[in-house]
């Protein structure tokens, strides 16, 4: 087949590409986003849990995140290659990439879930999993059972940006759904009534992903645009070098999550153990806990945003690999007012509704430590989120340009440089708010970084000429 069956990609009008491929990867995202959310929400008012089972969530949170940034760089990285293949007539690279990605996936799963297993108790130690002993055998029991579905977890988010790429965005968005319903099903029941605990909130979620996997592997035999073949799986480092590095992007700014979450953790620990209240064993867990929570609903506001972002990559890259630059100029401000405007519904509900937003977490259940510590983390720790959103947006659409230098460099300063080194710094000069100050910071420096690269990517689209830093 031909990449004809693509061709709309480069006669549509944008705005109506826009909304036909980001609003399916939004729901995608928003619902392997709810994976881990629901998850929290039960457990939140299981009693038998409560605040402890909720640190123990946030405890293993970054680590399903490493595996989501390995799935994601192949997924995304793939998604774009194959976009700027089918958009320049190359068939042959499209169907060999998504062959490679397949293999490099499934063996990179297998591999990181013995890792898991082998190393668990200095892994959740070094994520703050040890701040009391309740915590710690929560997320030791929830961890275990999270490992084992990795391999499913991760094959089926690295397929979801490839079948979008293929020109099915609403199946991609099916397959996510039709998970994470049968883990909101499962996950009262196993809570609740059966009382399994920690155990049971990652069996539901496990089994969740396993169906999202099966349906992903049916797609892989159907597909439209590209049809994979035995020669497609032959590893080719030169195709895998290619798209990796374009996932690259993608990669960091998950892993990037994790190294700011295993900071914040630790400082969470250290500087709370330090203060009058959270220092008393009884309440120790909370500022862990909360912090989790307010990331969650930060979590939701990003997987719009990247969906937003994400839908446009194979749009993005097919135009690119045609040379309609015209046509991507236009997507890009199309996109950067669509994220400022989420951006900014999202600092309205964080500010003026922050008690709601917590009770939805079992607040009703803990002391009022827990309540007014949460008040004031959604309310500085996300004050910033204009920014936040607009910068994750150009950081993507620079990736689905083809343009992973500049990508990558803008990722790596928010992510690491400032979204790191704020969480450890600002806590020896502000205590435990140092902690929810690290945030806005990183975003507002981060955002005039990113102005310059957009000035420069308008003039690129503009003029012709190439993207320089």
């Amino acid at each position: 087949m031909d990449q004809k069956s693509n061709a709309f990609l480069e006669t549509e009008k944008v705005g109506t590409l826009m909304r036909k491929y980001a609003i399916p990867c939004i729901i995608s995202l928003l619902v392997a986003a709810l994976y881990n959310i629901v998850d929290q929400i039960f457990i939140a008012n299981a009693d038998y849990l409560g605040s402890y089972g909720n640190a123990a969530n946030t405890v293993v949170f970054p680590l399903t995140v490493v595996a989501l940034a390995i799935a994601v760089m192949i997924g995304d990285g793939c998604c774009a290659f194959v976009s700027i293949c089918l958009g320049a007539g190359n068939k042959a690279d499209a169907h060999k990439s998504i062959g490679n990605s397949i293999v490099i996936c499934a063996a990179g799963s297998i591999i990181l879930t013995a890792v898991y297993l082998i190393f668990m108790e200095p892994i959740l130690t070094m994520f703050g999993g040890k701040v009391n002993e309740e915590t710690y055998q929560c997320a030791r029991e929830y961890f275990f059972w999270i490992a084992l579905g990795v391999p499913f977890y991760m094959f089926g988010q690295a397929m979801n940006p490839i079948i979008r790429s293929d020109g099915s965005p609403r199946f991609a968005m099916v397959s996510t759904v039709a998970g994470a319903v049968v883990n909101i099903i499962l996950d009262p029941i196993f809570i609740f009534p059966m009382k399994m605990g920690m155990m049971g909130a990652a069996l539901a979620t496990v089994i969740g992903q396993i169906v999202t996997a099966v349906l992903a592997i049916w797609y892989l035999l159907h597909m439209k645009a590209v049809k994979l073949e035995k020669s497609s799986f032959a590893l080719n480092g030169g195709l895998i070098r290619k798209f990796l590095m374009l996932g690259v992007t993608s990669l960091l700014s998950q892993i990037s999550l994790v190294a700011a979450m295993a900071a914040i953790n630790n400082m969470i620990r250290k500087y709370g153990a330090m203060d009058p209240v959270f220092g008393q064993e009884q309440y120790a867990q909370i500022p862990m806990a909360v912090v989790g929570i307010v990331m969650k609903f930060f979590q939701i506001v990003i997987s719009i945003v990247v969906g937003m972002a994400a839908g446009c990559i194979p749009i993005v890259g097919f135009n690119m690999g045609a040379r309609r630059k015209d046509r991507v100029k236009k997507l890009f401000t199309l996109l950067l007012i669509a994220e400022a405007c989420v951006g900014a519904v999202a600092v309205l509900i964080v500010e003026c509704f922050p008690r709601q937003l917590i009770t939805i977490f079992g607040a009703g259940n803990e002391s009022v430590y827990y309540t007014q510590f949460a008040v004031k983390a959604f309310r500085i720790y996300l004050c910033m989120m204009v920014l936040a959103c607009v910068n994750k947006a150009c950081f993507i659409f620079l990736q689905a340009m083809g343009k992973a230098a500049a990508s990558t460099v803008l990722s790596m300063v928010r992510e690491i440089v400032f979204g790191v080194g704020f969480a450890l710094v600002l806590p020896v000069f502000f205590g435990l708010d140092g902690v929810l100050y690290s945030m806005p910071v990183s975003d507002v420096l981060t955002a005039v970084i990113a102005a310059f690269l957009i000035v420069r990517t308008y003039r690129e689209l503009n003029t012709g000429d190439e993207l320089s830093l």
